[in-house]
């Protein structure tokens, strides 16, 4: 399983828009973009302009921070859109969202999608009343996902729901049914575009692997 294990907010600054890797900091005045935190790095001040290739790469990066994956892991992602009728990119997206540890973060239950990569591995998670413990499971419509009996009661989980209630709730309610009250996830259907409120440009990420 892929995690981001070094320092978070200098992927954000690397990328100069927000990845919201670290949970409820991304939302306050510490995070590094508010900052207005520069490229890291030496020469971060006078980065050169990038070539197409460079603006390419730059998105792919981007996506596969987002989503906490490595090469290989997005590569088989993108090579399965690819092989599907319709828009790759945008099939793409609705795959990575259909993730069990995107669903857990989208559905609020986790700070961050990191977060919700742990919950998944270390077992509190359930899918259909079967423990799934992979993180890049890809979800069916009509799946339900809930949280173990024995871990209801985890603080991290408890933190969680409470900052998401604070900026309003969720905002995937189309694609998604959430019910705090017994920790349970209905996964509706395969997101659309419009719902994900995506920051990526997909066009450039096709581009790149059809160089």
């Amino acid at each position: 399983m892929a995690r981001i294990t070094g320092a978070k907010c200098r992927l954000c600054r690397r990328e100069k828009i927000k990845l919201f890797l670290k949970g409820d900091r991304c939302y306050t005045g510490k995070c590094a973009i508010e900052k207005g935190g520069i490229i890291p790095g030496q020469h971060g001040k006078k980065m050169s302009k990038l070539s197409e290739y460079g603006v390419r790469l730059r998105e792919k990066q981007r996506a596969k921070r987002i989503y906490g994956m490595n090469e290989g892991q997005f590569r088989r992602f993108y090579g399965i859109a690819a092989g599907k009728k319709g828009v790759t990119g945008e099939y793409l997206l609705k795959l990575l969202e259909s993730r069990l540890d995107s669903v857990v973060y989208r559905a609020g239950l986790a700070a961050s999608r990191d977060a919700a990569k742990i919950l998944v591995l270390h077992g509190h998670v359930q899918v259909n009343g079967k423990f799934v413990n992979i993180a890049s499971y890809i979800l069916a419509p009509g799946d339900i996902v809930t949280v173990k009996e024995k871990s209801k009661g985890m603080k991290a989980i408890k933190m969680s729901i409470d900052r998401v209630k604070e900026r309003g709730g969720i905002t995937s309610g189309a694609w998604l049914d959430v019910d705090f009250d017994n920790l349970k996830v209905t996964f509706k259907k395969m997101p659309e575009e419009s719902e994900i409120g995506s920051i990526l440009n997909k066009q450039l990420i096709v581009e790149f692997y059809n160089r």
